[in-house]
Formats: structure tokens, C-alpha cells, sequence
């Protein structure tokens, strides 16, 4: 993988923790959501949803059902919201091919589901799929892991290393954007420590932005600058992190 110069983004002008703003078509935002509202079986799961995200570090909070998660699959259309809209780079989301879409904004869900095999083929089959070469221990050890995990069967790592392949595979696509959905729940401190630290080298090493859901406000403040924090759906706070995990 080639290294990137890194990208200094400055917070927005003009947020708060307590308001909703229009950004237009400021450079510096990856997601403009818009008025978003979805619901799943008669109960509404997001309800007038307008915030922005920048390039950067952005956490999305909230309790359990609050709509991080879903949120989360909006951005990369995985899922389609039944009112409002999404921009992404100043585009309308719904303009973007969803297969081109996820190799730029990549997910990695909360629970690992590797393909068969080793970390080395599933690293191979991802990059090929985006059309991007392959610089295997590069990549590796963005994920925080060394050259010697290549040639490991998925289904003898532990849970820690199946994630951390998750976030290898995620990388061999090149993508601009990493989405992560609680990546470390399943984990114990030790692991989640690790996947911490590879998501920090990834920031401090590549110009990649991170939208991470957390259930832990304290993950919030370790790994993100801005934060999006979610209640029954709706949006309780966005804006500088100091400001909304005050």
C-alpha cells in the first residue's frame, strides 16, 4: 500500500454540539445527511436526521437502538434511508454505483466474516475486486499484524486476528473512507488495545477518514476529533468532540 502525505482537516466553523447546520459544498465534508428518516416495521429507526461529517476522525455514539449501526450502512448503501438524502463529497450518495461506492467507503462490521481460506487470499480477493494491487506486509501491518499471518487459516485466529484481517482486507481495497461498526466489542482490552493502535497508525500514516459507531464514549474520545451522538434516533448532539463529550 502506498503511503499517503497526511491531510490536516480544521473543524467546521460553524458547528455545535447542540445545532444542525447546512454545509454545502464545503471541501472539507465527506457526508452531508439531509432531513434522513428510515423506518423498519412500522418503527422509525432514524427520524430527521441533518448533521455533516468531516474528513477525519468522526465517531457516531449513542445507546443500544439509538440507529448508529443503520446510519452507518447508509453511507455506503448498504441500506437506502425512505426520506432525506445523503452527499458524499458534495454528490448525491444515490449517484454513486453501490459496488464503486463500497470500494472507496469501506466497511468493517462488528462481528468478522472472513472467506475461507488464508488472510493472504482474502487480502488478494479484496484488492482484486477494487482492481488495486496488492502490497501484502504492508498491509498487514497497518491492521497490526506481521508477515507471518499470510498464511494463516482464517478459522484457526482468534477472534482479535480474525478482526484485524477484517480491517486488512478492508485496506487492500484502498479505500478512502473506512467505516467501522463497533469493531471491538467482541474483544477483550488486550485486543481491543491493538485494533486501537492500528486504527492511530492508520491515521497518523495514511489519508484515510474513519467513522467509527461506539457504544463507549471513552473509545469516542480516544480515536475521533468529531462526534455524532444519536437517542431514540434522533440526533442529540454534533460537533468538535470537546464539545459533545464534554
Amino acid at each position: 500500500m502506498v503511503l499517503r502525505q497526511v491531510k490536516v482537516v480544521v473543524p467546521l466553523s460553524g458547528y455545535s454540539g447542540q445545532r444542525n447546520h447546512a454545509i454545502g459544498d464545503d471541501p472539507a465534508v465527506l457526508f452531508e445527511l439531509r432531513d434522513l428518516g428510515l423506518d423498519r416495521g412500522g418503527t422509525t429507526v432514524l427520524d430527521s436526521l441533518s448533521a455533516g461529517i468531516p474528513e477525519g476522525a468522526t465517531a457516531i455514539v449513542g445507546p443500544s437502538g439509538a440507529g448508529k449501526s443503520t446510519l452507518l450502512r447508509l453511507l455506503n448503501r448498504l441500506a437506502e434511508p425512505d426520506r432525506g438524502e445523503i452527499a458524499y463529497r458534495g454528490q448525491p450518495l444515490s449517484s454513486y454505483k453501490p459496488l464503486a461506492l463500497r470500494r472507496e467507503v469501506g466497511l468493517v462490521p462488528q462481528l468478522p466474516a472472513l472467506l475461507e481460506g488464508t488472510v493472504e487470499s482474502n487480502l488478494r480477493y479484496a484488492a482484486e475486486l477494487a482492481g488495486e494491487p496488492l502490497e501484502l506486509e504492508q498491509t498487514l501491518g497497518h491492521a497490526g499484524l506481521d508477515a507471518s499471518f499470510a498464511e494463516r487459516d482464517v478459522k484457526k485466529l482468534s477472534v482479535g486476528e480474525q478482526q484485524r484481517a477484517m480491517l486488512a482486507r478492508a485496506l487492500a481495497q484502498r479505500p478512502r473512507v473506512l467505516l467501522l461498526d463497533e469493531p471491538t466489542s467482541a474483544l477483550d482490552h488486550a485486543a481491543r488495545d491493538t485494533i486501537e493502535a492500528a486504527l492511530r497508525e492508520l491515521r497518523s500514516e495514511l489519508e484515510i477518514s474513519t467513522v467509527l459507531v461506539s457504544h463507549d464514549p471513552e473509545q469516542a474520545r480516544r480515536l475521533s476529533d468529531w462526534v455524532l451522538r444519536l437517542e431514540g434516533g434522533r440526533l442529540a448532539g454534533c460537533g468538535p468532540l470537546a464539545e459533545v463529550l464534554a
